[in-house]
């Protein structure tokens, strides 16, 4: 199977940790093992747990307490409607070769995680692309999705909290692309790996597994959970859906880890504590973000709604993997080229890291944008 190289990966292969200020990053700031017992209301003592843990495969879809932890996240979904996968990015890859086969049409929301075209456009199906644009706050035309969706259409897939613009589609959007993808009885696969980081409200973006009979949900421990190391993640949505990925998972997952499993659980029980933590970061951060945009002339951007990225719009006669590079070598700082998201002439900011080392990194960037007028 020919597929597309992952530009972004491959960036972030190559780069990340051969910088100083990785404002490429996308997780919120990562937790340790032991930061984690204390925002749960657990200790050292808890590890014990681990000791008599036998290392088989263990429940081969999730635990039972992992998966009644996951349905939690949800308005509608049960433990039935749940299975875990090796991160959000095994849980995309699953539900593409789950539903897609060759000669298919589908609609993808892009700029994107590049997964939602590259790999049903690998599968041979034919992969249709509806551009958000910066005039309509990076969200979804409605009129020009409605022209695409056309009958037949097998799959719409999007991010929401989008990546990497930040843009978020509220409910009643939510409720209005279900209504054109009923009327030509598609799925939906929404990649919410960034719900839980909205910067108004309790934070919690509508699920669209919630909103619609044929909605899915894939998320992760990594972004708002900032349990990346885990690799844990999950597809939420119909039992239909559930069945179909797990025929697919057999070959290339069988199981989680056990002690991913049993961590997972535990942060999901103390969810409200992660949350809270990982929206303070990032509305704390993207508020120094947003001070920052405001006095460089150089720059401009969509302020974001959700999620822990923004796109940078940058006045400069450069490339952005040129912009990128020379920004890595002269300040150590790391952004993502906007060519790797096809969207040239922008970067892509990560903002949910420690607090300090934004702010270090942003006047390093404002030194390099001053030296380059």
């Amino acid at each position: 199977m020919d597929i597309k190289p992952f530009a972004v990966e491959m960036w972030m292969n190559e780069w990340e940790l051969k910088c100083d200020y990785n404002l490429a990053e996308t997780c919120v700031e990562s937790l340790t093992i032991e930061e984690l017992l204390k925002l749960v209301g657990k200790n050292e003592t808890d590890l014990s747990e681990l000791l008599s843990m036998k290392m088989t495969y263990g429940d081969i879809f999730g635990s039972d307490r992992l998966r009644t932890a996951i349905a939690a996240l949800y308005e509608k979904q049960s433990i039935d409607n749940t299975i875990t996968t090796h991160g959000t990015i095994g849980a995309n890859m699953l539900v593409h070769k789950a539903l897609v086969s060759r000669g298919d049409r589908m609609v993808a929301v892009v700029p994107s995680y590049q997964q939602h075209y590259s790999i049903p456009a690998s599968i041979g199906a034919d992969v249709q692309q509806l551009w958000l644009k910066e005039e309509n706050g990076f969200l979804p035309d409605l009129r020009e999705l409605s022209a695409l969706m056309t009958p037949g259409t097998k799959l719409l897939a999007m991010t929401n909290p989008n990546n990497p613009t930040g843009s978020l589609m509220n409910r009643d959007m939510l409720e209005e692309i279900a209504y054109l993808a009923r009327s030509v009885d598609a799925w939906i696969l929404c990649d919410e790996v960034y719900r839980g980081t909205d910067q108004e409200g309790s934070g919690m973006t509508t699920s669209i597994a919630d909103i619609y009979e044929k909605g899915i949900s894939t998320a992760g421990m990594s972004k708002a959970y900032s349990l990346a190391g885990l690799r844990l993640g999950w597809v939420a949505g119909p039992e239909e859906i559930i069945e179909a990925v797990s025929i697919h998972r057999d070959y290339d997952t069988i199981s989680l880890g056990m002690i991913d499993d049993h961590f997972a659980a535990i942060a999901l029980e103390g969810k409200d504590r992660i949350l809270e933590r990982s929206q303070a970061i990032t509305r704390g951060n993207l508020a120094v973000l947003s001070d920052w945009v405001d006095q460089e002339p150089l720059i401009s951007w969509v302020k974001p709604k959700s999620g822990t990225t923004a796109l940078l719009k940058f006045d400069l006669p450069i490339t952005s993997e040129e912009f990128c590079l020379k920004l890595l070598k002269e300040k150590s700082v790391l952004f993502m080229p906007g060519s790797a998201l096809e969207m040239e002439g922008t970067v892509r900011i990560g903002y949910a890291n420690t607090p300090s080392i934004l702010r270090e990194g942003l006047a390093k960037v404002s030194e390099f944008l001053a030296e380059e007028v």
